[in-house]
C-alpha cells in the first residue's frame, strides 16, 4: 500500500490559464507540500509528474487529462495515457472509473492492463456508490470520491462541501481503501472524512491554487470584486 493510512495527499495541478501552470511551479508546490507533511501528490501530465518525481520520493498519483469533445471521460481514458504517466514516474495511475463513454478500452479492461502490464496500482475516481463497487470488483487499489457532483448523474446533488454520505457508504461497502477527494476545503472537513473511515484525503485547490483561495476571501469583502 503506497498511500499511508490516515494521511494527506496534495493535488499539485494548475490549468493552462493559471499563472502557476507548468512543471517548475508544480515541483516547487510539491516540495512545499512535502515540507508541510503531505504523504504524496496527485499530478497531471508527463512533464509535471516527471518534475515532481525529480524532487521527491513520495508516492505520486498520476493522471493524464485527454480532452476530446466527443467523450465526457478525460481523466486517463486509455492505456496509452496511463503508460505515459507511469513511465514519467507515477507510482499510482488515477483514472475516471465511471461507466461513461470514453475514447479507450472499457474500464474493467483498462484497470486490468494497468495492473498487469504497467505493474501500477490503480486509483479509481468515481461519483456514485455503484461505480465504486464496480471499480473495486475490477481490481482498483483505491476507490476515491473525486467525481461526486461532477458527472451528469450527480450534478444535481453537488453542494459546496464534499459528499460525505458517499464516503461513508463506500467505506461500508468495499474492502479497498477509500480516498476522500473533492471540495475538502477546511481542516474540519478533512477530520470528518477520517472519522467516517477514509483511508486518506486528497486536497488540491485550498492548498495549491492561490487564485481560487484569493477569490474565496475576496467574496467576503465589501467590494466583492471577484
Amino acid at each position: 500500500m503506497l498511500i499511508p493510512k490516515g494521511t494527506l495527499v496534495v493535488s499539485c495541478q494548475a490549468r493552462a490559464d493559471n499563472p502557476l501552470h507548468g512543471p517548475i511551479f508544480m515541483s516547487a508546490m510539491a516540495r512545499a507540500a512535502a515540507a508541510g507533511g503531505a504523504s504524496g501528490f496527485r499530478a497531471n501530465g508527463v512533464e509535471d509528474v516527471a518534475a515532481i518525481r525529480a524532487v521527491s520520493t513520495l508516492p505520486i498519483i498520476g493522471i493524464s487529462k485527454e480532452w476530446d469533445d466527443r467523450f465526457p471521460v478525460y481523466i486517463t481514458p486509455d492505456f496509452e495515457s496511463a503508460a505515459r504517466i507511469s513511465h514519467a514516474g507515477a507510482d499510482i495511475v488515477a483514472l475516471d472509473a465511471t461507466p461513461r463513454a470514453r475514447n479507450g478500452e472499457p474500464i474493467g479492461r483498462l484497470i486490468a492492463r494497468i495492473r498487469d502490464e504497467l505493474k501500477r496500482e490503480v486509483f479509481a475516481d468515481i461519483s456514485t456508490l455503484e461505480e465504486g463497487i464496480a471499480a473495486h470488483s475490477f481490481g482498483a487499489t483505491y476507490i476515491a470520491t473525486t467525481l461526486a457532483g461532477y458527472t451528469e448523474e450527480t450534478a444535481a446533488s453537488k453542494g459546496e462541501g464534499p459528499d460525505l454520505d458517499l464516503l461513508s457508504a463506500l467505506v461500508a461497502a468495499v474492502s479497498a481503501p477509500v480516498i476522500a477527494e473533492g471540495r475538502f476545503d477546511t481542516p474540519d472537513l478533512v477530520a470528518e472524512a477520517f472519522r467516517r473511515g477514509a483511508h486518506a484525503v486528497v486536497v488540491g485547490t485550498m492548498i495549491t491554487n492561490p487564485r481560487e483561495i484569493t477569490k474565496k476571501f475576496v467574496r467576503a469583502t465589501p467590494q466583492r470584486t471577484a
